[in-house]
Formats: structure tokens, C-alpha cells, sequence
């Protein structure tokens, strides 16, 4: 190739006549920082078992804190997990939620129903899926669990009311009454502990890191956090992923992640 509008690393579209590079279709689209900063800052992110501020990359980095803040969150977009169901065969998932933060102009009301709700679903065989939902009721809970669990699913649950229709769905059904102080029990399985503590043990990593490094996350943002910490529960040392395989992991959820400034910051 040659001419005016040849440039390093870039190719030519026969059918359009434009000249594009390997970063069109990722999260580097369109982005003028260097990407030798950006796999420092997917390293940073994907090593910190708690999380990086925006503030300690725009140190770190030598970026501003504007360009800082738009990595980070095109960077949790990629951590994003587009598919796949959990459990099958018999395995255990469990599903939990929590109340995390309060949303802004919300009025404080019994039960801490004005706080921003989270659905957990954790496998424990290692993968987490989690969700930033309207409400903790069977409406919203039902139609998310039943299209990320596979049928063939030993669930576990608290005694929360709702999951006991949704139970019936599945090739098992266990839960513990944390109201009773009960936190564990024996199974029906043998060898098998009856309990929601891995999700709970998720939902403690995920607070420890908003409050200890974020200090406040925004109820529009939420989701995205929410897919940073799914990501690196999922690619644990305990699960055998060490920093490099987890940046590596990350690496390659880059592709068809599109996101614009205006988008992440309306």
C-alpha cells in the first residue's frame, strides 16, 4: 500500500475504500492512547484483586483523569460476560442478593427497599454472574435465573419466598432460613453442604472493593462494576488463573465491545 492516507498498522477495505485498523470493532476504537498504556491499565485492572481507581491510573498511567475514568469503564465493558449457562449435570449453582448503596434522591423506607438491589449467581465450580436489578421479587429475579441457570441445576437458596416457585424448575432445590440462624445444613446429596455462603463470600469481596476503592459507585455505572468483579471471581487463582491468564482473559473480551464517551457518561 502507499499514498497520503497510508499510515502504520493500517489497512484498506476493498468494498468501502477506507482505511482501518485492527482496533475498529473493540474498545479501542477511536481511542488516540497509546496502547501500550492500555495493556498497562488491562493488567492494573485485571491483577487488583479489589479494583484500581480512576485516580491511581491517571497516576500510574500519566494519563488525565477524564481518559483514566473512560478506560477504566471500557475495560469493565470487556469483562463482560456475553453467554454461557451456569451449573448443568447435576452442579451446584447459588443465587443470592444483597442491598448495596442508595440511590440518589431515594427516601430511606423500612426493609432497605430504596437501597440498589444485586442478584448473585454463583457456581461453585468458579464462575459468577451477577445482576444490578429493579427490585428483589419474583418478577425480576425469576426471568434472570431462569436464562443463565440450566435446568438440570442443583440450586441453592435462603428462604426468601420468592425462590420457592422458581425452585421447582430446577433438578434440585435446597435452601437455608437465615431468619432461624441457619447459614448451613447437610444435603440431601451426600457429601453435600446445604448453603448460599459462596455467593455470600462474592457480595463481601464486592463491597470490601467499592467501599475501599471506589467509595461510591453510581447507580447508572453499577452494572459495569458489577462485571469487573464477576470477571476476576470468575478467573480466580482459585479457580487456576493467575494475573497474567486473567489479563490474557480480559484481552480477549476486547472484541465487538463498542463504547462511546457519550454513551458511559449520559
Amino acid at each position: 500500500m502507499g499514498g497520503k492516507s497510508t499510515r502504520i498498522a493500517a489497512y484498506k477495505c476493498y468494498d468501502c475504500r477506507k482505511p482501518f485498523t485492527v482496533k475498529i470493532g473493540t474498545i479501542f476504537e477511536s481511542s488516540h492512547i497509546k496502547m501500550h498504556l492500555w495493556l498497562q491499565a488491562i493488567f492494573l485492572i485485571a491483577s487488583s484483586k479489589k479494583g484500581i481507581s480512576s485516580n491511581q491510573l491517571h497516576r500510574t498511567l500519566g494519563v488525565t483523569l477524564k481518559s483514566a475514568w473512560f478506560m477504566s469503564h471500557r475495560i469493565r465493558e470487556a469483562m463482560k460476560d456475553d453467554g454461557g449457562m451456569l451449573g448443568g449435570g447435576g452442579s451446584i449453582v447459588e443465587a443470592d442478593e444483597t442491598f448495596f448503596g442508595t440511590p440518589k434522591g431515594s427516601k430511606p423506607i423500612p426493609g432497605g427497599g430504596h437501597r440498589n438491589k444485586i442478584l448473585a449467581l454463583v457456581s461453585r465450580k468458579g464462575k459468577a454472574k451477577s445482576f444490578h436489578v429493579a427490585n428483589v421479587d419474583l418478577n425480576n429475579i425469576k426471568p434472570i435465573i431462569m436464562k443463565n441457570i440450566a435446568k438440570d441445576t442443583h440450586l441453592m437458596t435462603d428462604g426468601a419466598y420468592f425462590y420457592r416457585p422458581i425452585g421447582k424448575a430446577f433438578e434440585r432445590h435446597e435452601s437455608v432460613n437465615h431468619t432461624q440462624g441457619e447459614y448451613a445444613k447437610a444435603s440431601k446429596v451426600e457429601g453435600v453442604r446445604a448453603h448460599s455462603n459462596t455467593a455470600e463470600s462474592y457480595f463481601g469481596i464486592f463491597k470490601r472493593g467499592v467501599v475501599g476503592t471506589y467509595h461510591h459507585i453510581s447507580e447508572h455505572h453499577l452494572q459495569r462494576y458489577v462485571n469487573e468483579f464477576d470477571f476476576r471471581f470468575s478467573n480466580r487463582v482459585a479457580n487456576g488463573v493467575h494475573d497474567f491468564e486473567r489479563a490474557v482473559n480480559l484481552l480477549i473480551g476486547v472484541k465487538g465491545k463498542r463504547l462511546t464517551y457519550r454513551t458511559v457518561a449520559g
